[in-house]
């Protein structure tokens, strides 16, 4: 995880002074509880400067993340239905200790390692449903377009063979990637092996139609950092 500072851009003004702020989130499956940790801490230290009710989202221009990564992204910067983040930092350790389990369960008989080889032989390790459920339920229907603050979650769009970037900046060159906020995180979230890539369509304002076929955005920027500025 990094936070970096860039220069002013003509794309946005900047939220506060005169740079625009970025935080970039790794990935790393459970290991997001690692960049969770140190988000709680810095918003805490915000709350103790502004108020209780400080976001992350209100002090950063852009949040970018790559696979788990991308997942917080999205939970720091959606709406709830006061127009307010949907999550807390501090509540993204909690989702992933309920969930992770459910997500990745583990085979504990003795059998396990001969089950897991041949489940890799004939394809993703795990099914993704529960990701899918948990991550439909918790982001609802947000759309791109809508988070509280500029985001940026690379994928790999395996049909295409090439990055798919996720982008607030892009939307209104390129309706077409206003998808889902679901959507974004299950496909930027499916490691290969572990699990499926993740088909949906958008429809742009023309009524034309398109398809994604995604996996992990580490895949094609592992870097999210990189993409952030370079967007």
């Amino acid at each position: 995880m990094a936070n970096m500072q860039t220069p002013r851009s003509p794309l946005q003004l900047p939220t506060r002074g005169n740079q625009i702020t970025v935080l970039s989130i790794d990935g790393g499956g459970i290991r997001g509880i690692i960049p969770g940790t140190i988000l709680a801490f810095l918003e805490s230290e915000l709350q103790k400067l502004d108020g209780a009710d400080a976001r992350l989202a209100d002090y950063f221009d852009v949040i970018s993340g790559t696979s788990t990564g991308g997942l917080v992204t999205a939970m720091l910067a959606a709406p709830n239905k006061q127009n307010r983040p949907l999550f807390a930092a501090k509540d993204i350790n909690d989702f992933y200790l309920e969930n992770c389990p459910k997500i990745f369960p583990q085979d504990s008989s003795k059998f396990a390692s001969a089950a897991n080889l041949v489940k890799t032989l004939r394809g993703p390790k795990y099914d993704g449903k529960f990701l899918h459920s948990i991550v439909k339920e918790k982001l609802g229907d947000t759309w791109l377009h809508q988070t509280l603050t500029n985001i940026v979650i690379p994928t790999f769009d395996i049909k295409r063979l090439q990055p798919t970037i996720f982008s607030s900046y892009n939307v209104k060159n390129n309706p077409s990637t206003d998808a889902l906020l679901s959507d974004i995180c299950i496909g930027t979230s499916a490691a290969p092996t572990y699990l499926p890539a993740h088909y949906f369509e958008t429809k742009d304002p023309s009524g034309k139609v398109r398809d994604f076929n995604l996996i992990d955005g580490g895949v094609a920027a592992n870097n999210p950092t990189l993409v952030a500025i370079s967007v």
